[in-house]
């Protein structure tokens, strides 16, 4: 990948951010096997809905919704769990089970030094990660909008409402992006 299609990808980050994560991402995307277009344009759309295309690397959010979250791997009796394990990284990883399998799958201890995952270079590679653990470039291989709702719900989930992720057409928009850039510069 380039850092013209990032930017192409990503019209909105700043050239500081951009700067920050091309490099990182690169790797990333090499090392879990994000190596052909119809991976790279929906992990890149993924990525630029989770973290504001680039610009948050924490959830805005305090946390403490996570604290009795037992499918995350919080425990109720735990409190804080959820402060300190809640969405980091450019796909926002969540929760002390993500945290713990993230963390020796990238040999860091992401429950003693959570604010590593906000780094540039491991925000990227636990994006990675989580794609790659989660089978979401097989899905990603179909290349189909249905196989897009399939990696949006692996990543976000399923509104109640309307059995949607949340901000689904946001993340169609952004991997329209993601094509775009992926034809405009080979």
């Amino acid at each position: 990948m380039t850092k013209e299609q990032l930017k192409l990808a990503m019209p909105h980050a700043s050239v500081k951010n951009l700067d920050r994560a091309w490099l990182p991402l690169d790797q990333a995307m090499s090392k879990f096997q994000i190596n052909n277009p119809a991976r790279q344009q929906m992990f890149l759309a993924q990525l630029a809905h989770e973290s504001g295309e680039l610009r948050y690397t924490r959830e805005l959010a305090d946390g403490k919704a996570y604290d009795t979250r037992t499918d995350l791997g919080n425990t109720p009796a735990v409190d804080g769990d959820g402060e300190l394990t809640k969405g980091r990284g450019y796909i926002q990883i969540t929760g002390t089970t993500n945290y713990i399998a993230c963390g020796k799958a990238l040999g860091v201890d992401f429950m003693k030094y959570p604010e590593k995952l906000e780094e540039p270079y491991y925000a990227a590679m636990s994006a990675g990660w989580f794609w790659f653990s989660r089978g979401l470039n097989e899905m990603a291989d179909v290349n189909t909008e249905a196989a897009f709702l399939r990696v949006s719900i692996k990543i976000n989930g399923k509104n109640r409402k309307t059995g949607l992720p949340n901000h689904w057409l946001e993340r169609l928009a952004y991997w329209s992006l993601a094509k775009v850039a992926f034809q405009k510069i080979k």
